[in-house]
């Protein structure tokens, strides 16, 4: 079983305004509300390529309730810890400039997390973890260290999809799959990354503290793949860039699905790029059909081969 765990899930709120006046009446052209987090949009994901997967986190109030039915519907299994506070309604204004307000996620208590540990305990080394997101501000910032550690004790899969410098503490961990774009890379070591070379550089040493594999996005320059023994570069498929938020989820879920299925790291890199992009041209999460038709697009080239 892949399991996904969210934190701080999320409705995110989509709200269409052809002409937004500060402090005036707006109407809305269409909204549009979507289960939101990264590891719920990894569940999605994996369902829609036919992967089995469990979401696991946190929700409460109708708001939860929202994410429920739609995961349910759409025939992912879920096992969330119930709180006591709504989940959060995170606010996406699209109109002449985009505009975000994200809400704050409810308190979780002693016994809420110590449920949610109690899930993981169950688990075995035929199953994979996915942690992704950022960590509430009501929880211990080591707590992805926790979870990691007694996945590591048990040789659990564990794939960890979050930003900022501590994710550099995770690697000691030795997580299966690390996934920063290349603002985020270059985060982590306090440096610009600007050429592809810069990239496998310091992706390299995401591998030497720890990581398994390393995948790096780079937007319109395509993908890094980079182990312990080789680096691979993925292009970019044709197509018109509609809605990047996801997309980054969507090439975890590619990846680690086809690779789960294969055992191939390579087809996994391929698929996921694919994935990724599948869900960057459309308005919501990709469709496997849409996959497909970009798969054959995706080029891989050894990092030594590559010539401009």
């Amino acid at each position: 079983m892949i399991y996904t765990v969210t934190l701080n899930p999320s409705i995110d709120y989509y709200v269409y305004v052809d002409t937004f006046q500060v402090g005036g009446l707006n109407r809305m052209s269409h909204d549009i509300k979507y289960p939101g987090g990264k590891g719920i949009n990894v569940s999605r994901v994996l369902s829609r390529i036919g992967i089995e997967t469990k979401a696991l986190g946190f929700i409460g109030g109708f708001t939860g309730r929202f994410i429920q039915e739609v995961l349910t519907q759409e025939g992912i299994a879920t096992d969330f810890v119930q709180v006591d506070g709504d989940t959060r309604i995170n606010i996406k204004l699209k109109t002449a400039e985009e505009t975000e307000i994200n809400g704050a996620g409810p308190n979780i208590s002693a016994s809420q997390l110590q449920e949610l540990f109690g899930k993981i305990e169950e688990m075995d080394n035929s199953d994979t973890l996915i942690l992704a997101g950022s960590i509430p501000s009501s929880l211990d910032d080591s707590l992805y260290s926790t979870m990691m550690k007694r996945c590591l004790d048990k040789d659990i899969r564990v794939v960890v999809d979050t930003s900022g410098k501590a994710m550099l503490e995770l690697l000691r961990y030795k997580p299966f799959l690390v996934k920063p774009n290349q603002h985020e890379l270059g985060e982590f070591f306090g440096v610009a990354v600007n050429t592809l070379e810069e990239v496998i550089q310091y992706g390299r040493k995401l591998v030497e503290m720890g990581a398994q594999h390393c995948i790096v996005s780079m937007a319109g320059d395509g993908a890094v793949l980079i182990t312990a023994d080789e680096a691979y570069v993925a292009n970019v498929p044709q197509g018109k860039l509609i809605n990047s938020v996801g997309a980054g989820d969507s090439l975890v879920a590619g990846f680690i699905g086809t690779f789960v299925r294969t055992g191939s790291v390579q087809q996994a890199f391929a698929y996921g790029v694919a994935t990724g992009s599948a869900t960057a041209f459309s308005t919501d999460l990709c469709t496997q059909e849409r996959i497909e038709e970009l798969l054959p697009q995706i080029k891989l080239t050894q990092a030594g081969e590559r010539t401009s």
